[in-house]
């Protein structure tokens, strides 16, 4: 299959890495040949010579001409412009697909929509159903019995059995949320948050305090 990555900055060049080594495990059939890049002229220092990509930035996705055979896989964290992006590709005629690494462990039970991209190391439990568009990092893990909507970003976190989840939320680095909570829609959980309780919509889930324990030694020495 013929792809080209929409961006040229750090989600993109992950996803480079990745495709270049699935290709190593997978036969023909199943093979990415990246083409090139779309992004804007600006990024091409600041972004794709930064990361030495090999494949070039063939034109910004507003100028790009699309063609029958190519398809295209949203390098893009940001959740709305991955959105914006999406929806300037589709009115063109632009098909975007996903990507799941070879040594990813799906579910025979799990259902999986389109345009998802599933990094290496990524764990989806049984009878999970996972919606579109969604970007989960390496090490991500999505328990037995979720339900995950749409346009997700979930970085190296965590949801525990019977977790449902609307559409559009961000989950930092080592976010994990406990087994039957509900999540609503455009909610950023941030890194190493621990979501034993419901969220609705358009919330923020931080720490308010940082704690710093200290071990004091007993009179006998002991700790």
């Amino acid at each position: 299959m013929n792809i080209i990555i929409v961006g040229s900055g750090a989600v993109a060049a992950e996803l480079t890495s990745y495709i270049k080594d699935h290709n190593k495990h997978v036969d023909r059939e199943h093979r990415l040949d990246i083409l090139g890049y779309l992004d804007s002229e600006e990024n091409v220092q600041k972004y794709w010579a930064k990361y030495k990509l090999e494949k070039p930035v063939l034109a910004s996705v507003d100028t790009y001409e699309v063609k029958e055979d190519v398809f295209f896989i949203l390098g893009i964290s940001n959740i709305p412009f991955r959105e914006k992006m999406m929806t300037a590709l589709k009115a063109k005629g632009g098909r975007v697909v996903g990507f799941t690494h070879y040594n990813s462990i799906i579910a025979d039970s799990a259902t999986i929509g389109s345009g998802n991209i599933i990094y290496p190391n990524c764990i989806i439990g049984p009878n999970t159903t996972i919606g579109n568009n969604n970007l989960i990092t390496a090490y991500s893990f999505i328990s037995h019995d979720c339900s995950v909507g749409n346009s997700n970003f979930l970085s190296t976190a965590g949801l525990s059995g019977n977790v449902t989840i609307g559409n559009n939320n961000y989950f930092g680095i080592r976010a994990t949320v406990l087994p039957h909570v509900s999540i609503g829609n455009d909610n950023t959980i941030q890194a190493g948050m621990i979501v034993d309780k419901d969220v609705a919509d358009n919330a923020v889930v931080f720490h308010r305090f940082k704690e710093k324990v200290i071990a004091i030694k007993s009179p006998s020495g002991n700790e």
